[in-house]
């Protein structure tokens, strides 16, 4: 085999082939695009269930988020990390993080002030509505029921520092809820107010009140409200903190 021997001049000449090649290749990559480290952008984690900046939709099985109290956040942030609300792609993504960071993704999501889509024609018979719409605003007494406004407002918008809005969300996304409620799958700081409140609920007032509370419109500018409306009707762990 016959091995070309290259002169001073031609490892040069041979060198600069090499760098002009080099150079050309550099140039076909696309440039490296900085991303900026935001809450904003590390919350893009989020919006494949969630949606962007966490609108998600007015049907289906994943809630809302954007302007919830930062306080509600948080405790079900903490929830999903701990163990009493399970859900896997939940738990897996907050397992190792902390309580201070719990608090910074609260308060992202809680500042968000976004319109709300208009919600779903409801398909339900109009008694299923109305026995909605009396177990959301008069409760049951004769089962010691109360009306979720004590808890969550007159206007149903939550109130701070961590009583969640009940309008906007998914039907199917409430019955699951409070189902989860009912079998002790999902838990709250004791006393749990919303568990005791879930098991005097039948499967049917479940679904009716869900059905009621999907088909009713977002306020403009709805914000939680300061502080409950009224005094909460039972003693309630996770509603004040």
């Amino acid at each position: 085999m016959h091995i070309p021997h290259f002169g001073s001049g031609g490892r040069a000449a041979a060198f600069a082939v090499a760098l002009a090649c080099a150079a050309l290749a550099a140039a076909a990559q696309p440039a490296l695009r900085t991303v900026p480290d935001t809450m904003a952008q590390r919350m893009q984690a989020c919006t494949p269930c969630h949606g962007q900046q966490g609108r998600s939709s007015p049907v289906g099985y994943l809630p809302r988020i954007a302007g919830k109290p930062a306080g509600y956040l948080v405790n079900q942030l903490k929830n999903f990390r701990d163990g009493s609300r399970y859900s896997a792609a939940m738990s897996r993504l907050v397992e190792f993080m902390s309580d201070d960071y719990l608090r910074e993704i609260g308060d992202y999501f809680a500042a968000l002030d976004l319109p709300y889509p208009p919600p779903p024609v409801p398909t339900e018979r109009v008694g299923v509505l109305r026995r909605g719409e009396n177990l959301a605003t008069r409760g049951d007494p004769g089962r010691q029921v109360p009306a979720c406004t004590q808890c969550h407002g007159y206007a149903l918008t939550g109130a701070l520092p961590a009583l969640p809005g009940l309008l906007g969300l998914p039907a199917d996304y409430v019955i699951g809820q409070l189902g989860a409620w009912k079998t002790g799958s999902r838990r709250a700081a004791a006393p749990d107010c919303m568990g005791e409140i879930a098991r005097r609920l039948s499967a049917d007032d479940v679904r009716a009140v869900a059905v009621w509370l999907a088909s009713r419109p977002v306020p403009p500018g709805a914000r939680p409200a300061a502080q409950p409306d009224l005094p909460l009707p039972l003693e309630c762990g996770s509603g004040v903190r």
